[in-house]
């Protein structure tokens, strides 16, 4: 015991003496602070005045790359001037003529419609033409309107859920749809209902099994399939 305190001690001993400091270890005395209000001293710098503008030279870097990173945002074009690959059509729609000029002719039938006719009924869904939201009459069959460009349907007659019926003067399908509460929230309804009305139309065997296979383009999210065949049975009972 006697030879760990000895150790000890000479262990805090040697820790008790000031070492001296390497060059680059060693500090440098700043230079204090005048006085408020002294002057006299006003052409050298203090502390103060380096680190302020330390401060302000290291703000100007870390704004000036944000500054030149800015994007450039272009003008809208005008959406009837004529460029490269725009052309002019002449769309019937619900029994009216839509002259569109500058048409890009990459545009689809389904974004003509929404964003320059300006009939948002037809739905954007998949837009890979998988849910059947898009689906419209083109000369009286059903159409996913995603798929088919808008310059190939010049003098076709193109029906939208707009022109099928109106509130006051409802389709029968329309009516059954909301007699059998076929929709919830009716994203995809206007497709269901052109696709219904279309199928009027078509060799449909009689069975449920048979409108279900029928109606396997399009897609309801909410799960309304068996109001959805009801409405369809009702209607085409009445035919």
């Amino acid at each position: 015991m006697a030879d760990m305190s000895d150790l000890l001690l000479k262990h805090l001993r040697s820790h008790s003496h000031t070492q001296e400091l390497a060059p680059d270890q060693q500090t440098v005395e700043l230079e204090p602070l005048p006085p408020p209000g002294d002057s006299s001293n006003g052409s050298r710098f203090s502390r103060r005045s380096f680190l302020s503008g330390l401060g302000a030279t290291s703000l100007l870097a870390g704004t000036a790359p944000l500054a030149a990173a800015a994007p450039v945002i272009e003008p809208l074009a005008d959406e009837t001037a004529e460029s490269d690959g725009a052309i002019t059509v002449t769309l019937r729609i619900n029994g009216k003529d839509y002259t569109l000029r500058g048409l890009d002719t990459r545009a689809t039938l389904l974004d003509t419609l929404r964003e320059r006719i300006h009939l948002t009924g037809t739905k954007k869904g998949c837009d890979h033409g998988q849910c059947g939201a898009c689906t419209v009459h083109v000369n009286g069959r059903r159409v996913n309107s995603c798929l088919s460009f808008a310059v190939m349907h010049e003098g076709d007659e193109i029906t939208t859920i707009e022109g099928l019926g109106q509130p006051d003067n409802m389709h029968p399908m329309q009516a059954a749809f909301v007699e059998t509460d076929g929709y919830q929230c009716g994203y995809c309804t206007s497709g269901q209902i052109m696709s219904a009305v279309a199928l009027l139309k078509e060799p449909i065997g009689p069975s449920d099994e048979d409108l279900k296979h029928a109606m396997a383009g399009n897609i309801c999210r909410c799960g309304a399939y068996t109001n959805i065949v009801s409405a369809l049975k009702r209607v085409r009972a009445q035919a």
